[in-house]
């Protein structure tokens, strides 16, 4: 130990030399063997101020004056020792310089060694004379040396003894060392070293218990893996997802970590779930929609049979009874539990939603298919066209939408209720798949399963969190990850102690499935909608041309079909209600068209005679439009007609084949009772038509409101085509607004075109009438005057199904048309007037000849003249025309203003002539007396007495008082 020790006296000397509390001689900083060093004290430090604070020079004051007085002593022996080590430098580099001058530079090398055999041959062998001076400079270098060390002689004997005594020090150091190194074996050996073991063997003892705990999780792991895949083959998903949140525990912690043996066990699991997601999918899509696949095999075979299918979707309606909803829910249950424990359900509700579409379309399109073969085998109807059945041209059959084209309406109607049955078949299992989705998720309270339920609400809502957090999409729900917060048993903890933020997470999750749920059935009813109007489609050239009520089978049961499937989706189906809407629109533009040509056709063929009114028309009028009033103007029988008849004659009205075979039977009726009337102006032709006429019976005519009315034909075809409008409308009451302009359209037409036949005399040219007489314009004003009381009625009925935006510019435009009607009906009375204005001028030009005769001839007659007997009778002859056609009304209005005429123009041509001669004033005077007696029994509402009292009457008695005297 002191040899070990020894070679530090060496260093410890410059630091004695160095230190900076003593001089050269002074010795009282090395501590004596009696005496220990003497720490100086200190005094307090003052409390740092805080940051930020101002500090001064004045703040350091006590601390500059504690090392004031050692400081100002350091510095003057560092001063003095500057100064002499100065002066002794300066001497010593004189003497070093001067040794250096006399001893070679070879001896000062710092690699000098004679040992070299280089150097010790210029040292002996080849310098002599160097050897010889050897001694001389080994004399210098001590004479230097011992310089060197007088300079230094003062401190260094006291160092050496310090030296000394720190020696000894150390020495007495070592030997208390090696004791407290023994002392320490001993304590080490007698206490310390079984302690130490103790410890020892508890920590193995605990390392091989954990050694043992990890066997033993390795060999459950082991285990549960292998029960896994048992339970995934077996298709026990309930108990294949107990094991799987186990392991997924078990990831989630820090029980695995470091298992070299486990480190696929992640993507095992994954795999695991994934199996257990496929097989729970499967077993709801098989329970949902594969075991409703039987009901359409059965309506199928149902309809082969030629079951009664019925028309009213509430007679095939598909409902489940308590028992067989309580037996489904049941067996749905376990899969939705086993979906929401894995997050999965949306996805798979977005899959059922799919599979749900296409089923339905595949149901459709195979229905169609399969009873097209039974339909197309079936005779065609007598009233189908047999050239529609396309085939192709190679004799195989014909494609699916020609087979549809070449149904007839019978039969595509009954093709419709099979898809409807179908259809609805499939929308009530996806209706109670939803109702059971969501019973089970907001409904299931206390029911058995209901804290089972809301442990996998919960659970699927924090693993669907997790993952789109993974995702980096908040509301994507993705692969199953349990968090590891949630242990077994569905025993929930709350994530960070936020309850609301779980709450909120199930919502969200709810809120998904529900809306998946609510999709599935909506786009199940959409593809229903889509494939119903892709059929109606494939018919759509061929349904404008059906009668109303074949149409009506066809949009009625669409209608249904839409009301049933929208009740079910919860969503209006805007697509199959374009498609029918778009089709009725065809039906009404296409009827309004062969409408209007056919009444054209039927105006151009009219020959204005008067024909019986079949009961048919009646009933029509009375069921429409007065439908409170008994039928007036018919015989007995017409009131024996039951409201069921009138429904059936409507309905019969509505065929548009009923037209064309009604028209030659009422025009056959009426060429031979009116075939006199087409006659040239002649008074005798005239005549015999008159006794024809009076001959036979007063024919049938057209009632309504207690007034009757004399029709002819086209009259007639009016009002069956303006029942039919009033039957489209409604049946179709969406369209309403069109048909009420198409009956607009009709009632122009009508009118204008009668208009331009009669009164413009166009039936001459069109129909072969030799004249339009009398009879012609009061037959006319008679069809004119019941349409123009009947629009009216046709309004109000019309107008019960426009929406109240339209009424008001569908009322202008039906009152714009009755106008019309009651200008043509006046016009129609002006023409009248005209024809006897004209007939009495035509008479009274020949008058002045006349009256001259009277002059030179002598009075031997003692009747009236020629003309005032031709005037009186073409009068009588319009008088009887009118009145037993027109009403007493119009017959007095028309020949009120006939009075007027003649009382003027008579009078008129009378003041004129020159009457000089007496016998040509009692010629005079018994022609205006016969002319008067005429107008006085004219229809009149004159109030005068004597009737029909005017200027003729004055002219009379101012020119002829003395012939009336007389």
């Amino acid at each position: 130990m002191e040899s070990n020790l020894a070679p530090a006296k060496a260093p410890s000397i410059a630091s004695i030399l160095n230190n900076p509390h003593a001089g050269k001689s002074d010795g009282w900083w090395w501590p004596t063997s009696s005496s220990l060093p003497v720490v100086p004290e200190f005094a307090p430090l003052n409390p740092l101020p805080k940051p930020g604070s101002d500090l001064t020079r004045t703040d350091f004051t006590p601390y500059i004056a504690s090392f004031s007085d050692p400081f100002a002593r350091f510095h003057d022996i560092q001063t003095h020792t500057k100064s002499t080590l100065l002066l002794d430098d300066q001497n010593g580099e004189n003497a070093l310089v001067a040794c250096l001058r006399e001893v070679p530079s070879l001896y000062f090398k710092e690699d000098f060694q004679l040992e070299d055999g280089v150097t010790f041959k210029s040292v002996t062998a080849e310098n002599l004379v160097v050897q010889e001076k050897l001694s001389q400079y080994l004399d210098v270098v001590e004479l230097h040396l011992v310089r060197e060390i007088s300079l230094r002689s003062s401190s260094f004997f006291e160092a050496q003894g310090q030296l000394e005594d720190l020696n000894s020090k150390i020495v007495e150091g070592c030997k208390r060392i090696r004791e407290l190194k023994e002392t320490i074996r001993l304590l080490d050996t007698n206490l310390v070293g079984p302690a130490r073991k103790l410890q020892e063997l508890n920590v193995k003892r605990s390392d091989l218990v954990a050694l043992q705990n990890k066997l033993n999780l390795i060999i459950y792991v082991n285990q549960a893996l292998s029960t896994l895949n048992l339970l995934v083959a077996s298709a026990d998903c309930a108990g294949a997802l107990d094991v799987t949140d186990d392991l997924q525990h078990l990831l989630d912690g820090d029980e695995l970590a470091g298992l070299h043996c486990f480190r696929h066990l992640r993507d095992e699991l994954a795999t695991s779930i994934d199996s257990i997601n496929s097989l729970l999918s499967a077993e709801f899509m098989r329970v949902t929609i594969q075991e409703a696949g039987n009901m359409d095999a059965a309506i199928t075979s149902k309809f082969k049979a030629r079951a009664t299918i019925a028309i009213n979707g509430e007679g095939h309606e598909v409902k489940l009874d308590e028992e067989e909803t309580s037996n489904f829910r049941d067996r749905l249950l376990p899969f939705v539990i086993g979906l929401l424990r894995t997050a999965k359900l949306p996805a798979v509700l977005r899959i059922y939603r799919d599979t749900l579409t296409a089923d339905m379309k595949t149901a459709i399109k195979t229905a169609v298919e399969e009873l097209l073969r039974v339909l197309c085998a079936q005779p065609l109807d007598s009233d189908f066209v047999a050239g529609e059945r396309v085939v192709d041209t190679d004799g195989g059959s014909s494609s699916l939408a020609s087979r549809l084209r070449s149904l007839p309406p019978e039969s595509f109607v009954q093709l419709l209720k099979a898809i409807f049955m179908i259809v609805q078949a499939h929308l009530a299992r996806a209706s109670e798949v939803k109702k059971t989705i969501e019973w089970i998720i907001c409904h299931l309270d206390d029911h058995y399963a209901a804290d089972s339920v809301a442990a996998a609400i919960a659970l699927g809502a924090a693993a669907a969190e997790t993952a789109s957090e993974a995702d980096g999409q908040i509301t994507t729900f993705s692969q199953f990850s349990p968090p590891s917060n949630f242990s077994r048993g569905f025993s929930i903890h709350e994530k960070g102690n936020d309850v609301t933020t779980m709450s909120h997470l199930s919502r969200n999750f709810r809120a998904d499935i529900l809306r998946e749920n609510t999709e599935a059935v909506f786009a199940a009813c959409d593809a229903a909608h889509g494939r119903w109007a892709k059929i109606l489609g494939v018919r759509a050239p061929i349904h404008p041309k059906l009668r109303l009520q074949e149409f009506l089978n066809i949009y009625n049961i669409t209608q249904e079909f839409i009301t049933a499937t929208e009740k079910i989706g919860g969503r209006l189906g805007y697509s199959i209600r374009g498609t029918i809407q778009s089709q009725a629109k065809a039906f009404v533009d296409f009827q309004h068209d062969s409408r209007m040509a056919k009444l054209k056709a039927i105006l151009d063929q009219e020959n204005w005679a008067e024909i019986d009114v079949p009961d048919e028309f009646q009933t029509i009028v009375t069921s429409l439009f007065c439908p409170k009033s008994g039928t007036t103007g018919h015989a007995d029988d017409d009131s024996a007609v039951t409201a069921t008849s009138q429904t059936e004659v409507v309905q019969s009205s509505s065929d548009p084949s009923m037209v064309d075979a009604g028209v030659p039977n009422i025009s056959h009726n009426t060429e031979q009772s009116d075939s006199t009337s087409t006659h040239p102006d002649s008074t005798a032709q005239s005549n015999d038509t008159n006794s024809r006429e009076s001959g036979r019976s007063n024919p049938r005519m057209l009632s309504f409101g207690g007034v009757s009315y004399h029709m002819v034909n086209c009259g007639l075809i009016l009002v069956k085509m303006l029942s039919e409008y009033i039957d489209m409308n409604n049946s179709l009451t969406g369209l309403s607004s069109e048909v009420v302009h198409r009956v607009v359209d009709i009632l122009k037409f009508f009118n204008t075109r009668t208009c331009q036949l009669v009164l413009g005399a166009g039936a001459m040219q069109v129909s072969g009438l030799k004249s339009i007489t009398s009879k012609h314009l009061a037959l006319t004003s008679q069809v004119i005057s019941f349409t123009y009381t009947i629009i009216p009625e046709i309004k109000r009925i019309l107008l019960l199904k426009v929406p109240e935006t339209h009424k008001g510019l569908l009322m202008l435009e039906v009152d714009r048309v009755a106008q019309d009607y009651k200008v043509h009906r006046d016009e129609i009375h002006s023409k009248l007037v005209q024809i006897m204005r004209e007939r009495l001028l035509v008479h009274l030009r020949s008058l002045p000849q006349i009256v001259e005769s009277w002059n030179r001839q002598e009075d031997t007659d003692s009747q009236p003249s020629q003309y005032a007997r031709s005037i009186t009778k073409e009068v009588g002859l319009l008088q009887r025309v009118l009145s037993r056609t027109l009403h007493e009304v119009d017959v007095q209005a028309i020949f009120r203003q006939v009075v007027i005429i003649f009382h003027s123009q008579i009078s008129e041509a009378f003041s004129r002539l020159d009457i000089s001669s007496q016998q040509a004033r009692q010629r005079t005077y018994r022609d205006v007396q016969h002319l008067l007696g005429c107008i006085r029994s004219l229809p009149s509402d004159s109030k005068s007495n004597p009737p029909n009292w005017g200027q003729l009457d004055e002219f009379l008695a101012q020119n002829f008082c003395a012939e009336a005297s007389q």
